[in-house]
């Protein structure tokens, strides 16, 4: 019996395939896949600065608000004449002479050198007044917004109670009250009592939308205390708008004491105080409107200066803004 079945194919031969590589001269190695990493160091702050500085309203504020601070701290090297102990009555709302740049009040003061020791005043109410709304405002904030529960209730409604009431309305109580006490300290805690609750609301609500952040989660996870991570991770990036909204209270509250003086019921007559130099000066705007409108020029452009900035701090601050422009 004969097999028919067909041969079985043989197997192809291997080839072994060979790699050429080109010389090296030819081929100069070159980084393709290289991740470029940018030479400069770049965050919030860092952009923050980088958009700042090409900005001319910010040297503009910049520079009036180092001279409203430098003339607070050293207003002997900008006039050597006193504010009060120099005061004739033959000058009484009298022109600009030789010394005077800016002519007299009505009581015969030298309008400048009031101006100059004024400043001190304004600024050191504006500065203690955000001490304390700053302070009370990142408290009640930052625990109201991280714990969240019942402590974001209570605190929540704490605020509430004191935002409610306008802070010049309670000031002028208080100031009142204490009419037999009134100083730099009283009007800026009469003041500062009611004016954090605009600082505790803006950080609260920065605080809900930071500690959701993956870099919290992972904090968490790694067992670090909750109280570590409020001050470690979460403040920190929640500060921004805190910042922002001080420079704007601190206008405000040399706003607020310049109005309380204003009414009568701010700082006493002898204090140096744009407040009361305006006060003083109002019932003379047709005779002498000089005696007003210094006064009212410093404090305009003082303000102006920190709101203008804290504007400006806003938008460099903000990714979406800076896109815009």
């Amino acid at each position: 019996m004969s097999n028919n079945l067909p041969p079985e194919p043989s197997a192809a031969p291997v080839r072994s395939a060979g790699h050429f590589v080109a010389p090296l001269d030819e081929t100069p190695l070159v980084g393709v896949d290289a991740v470029k990493i940018a030479e400069k160091k770049s965050n919030l702050w860092i952009d923050a600065w980088r958009d700042l500085r090409g900005r001319p309203f910010f040297w503009i504020s910049a520079v009036l608000i180092l001279l409203v601070v430098f003339v607070a701290l050293f207003p002997f090297l900008f006039t050597q004449t006193p504010p009060n102990d120099e005061c004739f009555l033959a000058n009484s709302n009298g022109a600009p002479v030789a010394g005077h740049p800016l002519g007299f009040t009505k009581q015969g003061c030298d309008i400048y050198s009031r101006i100059i020791n004024g400043t001190s005043t304004s600024l050191s109410v504006g500065l203690l007044v955000i001490f304390l709304t700053t302070i009370l405002g990142l408290v009640f904030g930052a625990f109201a917004g991280f714990y969240g529960g019942w402590v974001d209730s209570v605190l929540s409604r704490i605020g509430d109670i004191f935002f409610s009431i306008p802070y010049i309305l309670a000031a002028v109580v208080i100031m009142s009250v204490l009419s037999q006490y009134r100083s730099i300290w009283t009007i800026s805690l009469a003041i500062g009592l009611f004016a954090w609750p605009s600082t505790a609301r803006v950080l609260r609500s920065e605080i809900l939308r930071v500690k959701s952040a993956d870099y919290v989660q992972a904090s968490t996870a790694l067992g670090v205390s909750r109280f570590k991570i409020l001050l470690k991770h979460v403040l920190p990036n929640s500060i921004a708008p805190v910042i922002v909204i001080t420079a704007i209270s601190l206008a405000g509250a040399i706003v607020a004491e310049a109005t309380l003086s204003f009414l009568g019921v701010g700082l006493g007559g002898s204090v140096m105080s744009w407040g009361n130099d305006i006060n003083q000066a109002q019932g003379d705007l047709r005779s002498a409107p000089q005696t007003l409108i210094y006064p009212s020029l410093a404090l305009s452009l003082t303000v102006f200066a920190f709101i203008m900035l804290s504007e400006l701090v806003r938008d460099a601050l903000d990714p979406k803004a800076r896109a815009l422009r």
